[in-house]
């Protein structure tokens, strides 16, 4: 039952994506709602594709915001590398102001929290949206447009894309990465359970104060499990927007792969507890349902296993090969489907995708077994090493700064 139950999820969340999508293409030259807003993007080293992430947010379609770049120093190489970029490229941008700014080192709260409430520090009042963007997305010229459009209504708290990884090789940890952030992408949609996620998120400037999200970013680790945390404390709708699915071009090694999966997974466990236990059922059950099924078809067999009912003899392995089938039939389904939703909203990225989308559908059980085993890796610890710097989780609002980057 579970099996089918996760391949109807898998289904419901792809139609709910494309309606989304036809929604927003019938709707991209008649949005109306285009309040200022401020969009802020913190920078630490030169990530894959640079330039190309930092342009495209350049060269957005949307004639009210600004551009807020922020990095801990100028000794960063992002912070030469973005003084270039906005010498060479700011007269072909619609934003009002691009403004970069560095934050310096942070003492309560993570680095990336410390560059985002630096940069809030100096928004302008009349900016009435907050968005934010990491440096390692590139994203379509109508993607803010999208991303603010349901922040018009007042019952909607926060909206959110999330990320696709894209390879930018044939390295199977490249191939592997991407088939495991597709396995949680394939479980966004119109739910309770919606997850914010940093790299591609905005709230309104009223509801960020109104939440407290200052003073909750000023001493913890996550931006976007705190800001889902709160935006649900208050009672206001986290809102996912299909449209707003970006790509970040990927390559990674296995040990790169196994430390970013457990941080994320340990953030995950001690931000939003519930949410780590579903993934871990989830995962579990992936391995568990086929390859414990195909277990006992053998040993049916070996054993001539015979069932009885109604005075009739009949051989159990019938029985567990359909399950068999069923578990992997389900399983290739959702390959195919998450793989068939992001050729929708990323058809710029199809050709770059195909062997990401090859290796996904054909070794997805082999993807299980990379996911529960970084999940099980996740499950004891509260420290982790991000960007150099290593946090303690105090819980889900609280951090403290063990190690810093030498300056």
């Amino acid at each position: 039952m579970a099996q089918w139950l996760s391949l109807f999820n898998t289904c419901r969340n792809y139609k709910y994506a494309l309606s989304k999508l036809k929604l927003a293409q019938c709707s991209r030259s008649a949005v109306s709602y285009r309040p200022h807003t401020a969009l802020i993007v913190p920078c630490k080293g030169l990530d894959n594709d640079f330039d190309q992430n930092i342009l495209s947010l350049y060269k957005l379609d949307y004639d009210n915001y600004e551009l807020f770049f922020v990095t801990e120093s100028t000794q960063d190489p992002a912070y030469q590398r973005l003084q270039t970029l906005k010498r060479d490229q700011a007269s072909q941008s619609q934003a009002r102001n691009i403004h970069i700014l560095t934050a310096g080192q942070s003492t309560t709260c993570s680095q990336k929290l410390h560059n985002l409430l630096h940069a809030y520090s100096h928004i302008p009042d009349q900016a009435e949206v907050l968005a934010f963007a990491d440096s390692d997305i590139c994203v379509r010229s109508d993607w803010l447009c999208q991303l603010v459009w349901p922040l018009r209504k007042a019952r909607i708290g926060a909206t959110s894309g999330y990320r696709w990884f894209v390879p930018i090789d044939r390295h199977w940890a490249s191939l592997a990465l991407s088939a495991v952030n597709a396995k949680v992408a394939q479980m966004l949609g119109n739910t309770r359970f919606m997850q914010a996620w940093g790299g591609s998120m905005a709230i309104r400037r009223d509801v960020f104060d109104h939440i407290g999200l200052k003073e909750i970013w000023s001493r913890a680790l996550s931006d976007d499990y705190t800001l889902t945390y709160a935006v649900k404390k208050y009672r206001y709708k986290m809102l996912f927007v299909p449209s707003c699915l970006v790509a970040s071009h990927l390559s990674t090694t296995w040990k790169d792969l196994f430390e970013f999966c457990r941080r994320q997974l340990i953030i995950t466990r001690v931000s939003a507890a519930g949410t780590w236990w579903f993934g871990l059922a989830c995962s579990l059950m992936s391995i568990l349902g086929p390859w414990g099924a195909l277990g006992l078809t053998l040993a049916s067999i070996a054993n001539h296993s015979h069932g009885y009912q109604w005075g009739v003899s009949f051989p159990w392995w019938p029985i567990w090969l359909f399950f068999t089938v069923s578990f992997f039939f389900s399983q290739t389904v959702q390959a195919w489907v998450r793989q068939a939703m992001i050729q929708k909203l990323l058809p710029e990225n199809t050709e770059a995708m195909k062997h990401a989308r090859l290796a996904d559908i054909r070794f997805f059980w082999v993807w299980s077994f990379v996911l529960t085993g970084t999940i099980l890796a996740s499950a004891f610890g509260h420290t982790i090493c991000w960007r150099g710097i290593r946090y303690r989780l105090l819980g889900p609002t609280e951090v403290t700064i063990l190690t810093q980057r030498p300056k």
